[in-house]
């Protein structure tokens, strides 16, 4: 787990869950390669991490990445992180997300915005800033209605991920019990789009990869001219 990655879901749970106990956690992708989310999770709560494969953090193998086995609505929290980008049909796994969650549950996303091809054992997605808005939408068209509380792209630290984040609850009748955002407390970042708002916050055009590039291309340029502008 790159640091970006950790940081934004001890942000989540800091955000909306700070201090909530007897709730049930299901991380999917939940192998800690590097660290994992359950070490930023509050106590106290029942955490069950599910992968592809056995390993560190993962307390259920599945047989069937579009069948978790959990029953309807008795899920409070559902968190993927650096996941979706390897699932062939996200969209099936967001809906079986969807199923399992109650309907005040949450539902936090993590999927890289940038990145090399890294295959495991495929790599076949990056989310931009409207995946999440689209992901509400095919939501409501299979029969659910979720509200995407909030999104945004971070900015890099000590590694080359720019993570796309969102937020979903799985009802949009309790989206008020959670008027707080991580984009409240966060200045690095950009294309952050928060509930009840039409606008992007910090909107680009441009990936941080883009930019570094083209900064890149100036700084040569203006070399070659002796710093002239």
């Amino acid at each position: 787990m790159h640091d970006t990655a950790l940081d934004f879901g001890a942000r989540f749970f800091n955000t909306y869950l700070k201090g909530v106990s007897g709730q049930t956690f299901v991380e999917i992708g939940a192998q800690d390669v590097n660290g994992s989310l359950r070490s930023v999770a509050p106590t106290q709560n029942t955490y069950v991490g599910v992968d592809f494969v056995e390993g560190k953090g993962v307390d259920v193998v599945l047989t069937d990445p579009y069948t978790l086995p959990f029953a309807d609505a008795s899920v409070d929290v559902c968190l993927s992180s650096s996941c979706f980008e390897h699932s062939e049909f996200f969209w099936l796994l967001f809906n079986e997300i969807l199923r399992i969650v109650k309907p005040h549950g949450l539902i936090y996303l993590n999927v890289p915005s940038n990145g090399h091809f890294h295959r495991y054992p495929v790599d076949c997605w990056r989310f931009f800033p409207d995946s999440g808005m689209a992901l509400e939408r095919w939501a409501r068209r299979s029969g659910f209605k979720p509200t995407l509380l909030e999104t945004f792209t971070g900015r890099q630290k000590n590694d080359v991920w720019n993570d796309c984040v969102q937020v979903f609850v799985k009802d949009e009748a309790y989206a008020a019990q959670y008027p707080n955002r991580i984009q409240d407390t966060l200045t690095e970042y950009t294309n952050g789009l928060v509930l009840g708002e039409t606008d992007f916050r910090n909107f680009t055009h441009l990936q941080e990869d883009q930019e570094n590039s083209l900064g890149k291309v100036v700084k040569k340029k203006l070399t070659a001219l002796g710093g002239k502008r």
